[in-house]
């Protein structure tokens, strides 16, 4: 339990879980509204609308990309736990980050020119901004741990791994129903809001 030995370096007692970490981000929390496939034309108003939000979501899910490959490769180099500490809570910031910029951007762009629009939009705003503050909360946590003590660290990360898995498996229903139906469609349609290229993690 924490024993120090000398000449290890300071992760090795924690490497199985900071890859459990990394299998978590990959496997888990989906990037909302990307979409890919192509689909029929729909309406004018609601291909504005898909325009208004898919326009500023590439940046965002780029910005998670980016975190999601920092935690990735902070599993797989042997770094200090300090150092692995501060990755991931500056990832786990940049997500909450991203969440919340991808929760202005349907807030901005008001309720779709559909059926339930309005329950549609606030759903989705609500559900994303939920997102938002639960990476907050991981960041809180990781910023919380114990770098001295590697049995508490490495306990601490099982922790954050646990609760991220949990996150990633939770479902975005409200986003489901937005990317559904002739709104769904629209935003297929949109360069902004297809999956970029054939990475995993998207």
């Amino acid at each position: 339990m924490g024993v120090y030995v000398p000449g290890r370096t300071a992760t090795e007692g924690t490497d199985p879980v900071k890859k459990k970490l990394a299998a978590a981000v990959c496997g888990g929390a989906v990037l909302a509204l990307t979409l890919t496939g192509c689909s029929d034309d729909s309406g004018a108003q609601t291909d504005a609308w898909a325009k208004k939000v898919c326009d500023d979501v590439q940046p965002q899910v780029k910005k998670i990309q980016e975190a999601n490959t920092s935690i990735n490769d902070a599993s797989k180099e042997k770094n200090s736990s300090k150092e692995v500490k501060e990755t991931d809570a500056a990832a786990f910031q940049k997500i909450s980050g991203a969440y919340k910029s991808l929760a202005d951007s349907v807030d901005k762009a008001g309720p779709p020119p559909v059926d339930d629009g309005e329950t549609l939009h606030k759903d989705a705003v609500s559900e994303l901004r939920g997102i938002s503050t639960k990476y907050a909360d991981l960041r809180k946590t990781v910023d919380g741990l114990d770098t001295k003590d590697q049995a508490k660290f490495a306990e601490g990360l099982q922790g954050v791994a646990t609760k991220l898995d949990t996150l990633g498996k939770s479902g975005d229903k409200a986003l489901s129903k937005l990317q559904s139906g002739d709104v769904g469609k629209a935003m297929a349609n949109q360069k902004g809001c297809k999956r970029p290229g054939n990475n995993p993690n998207v």
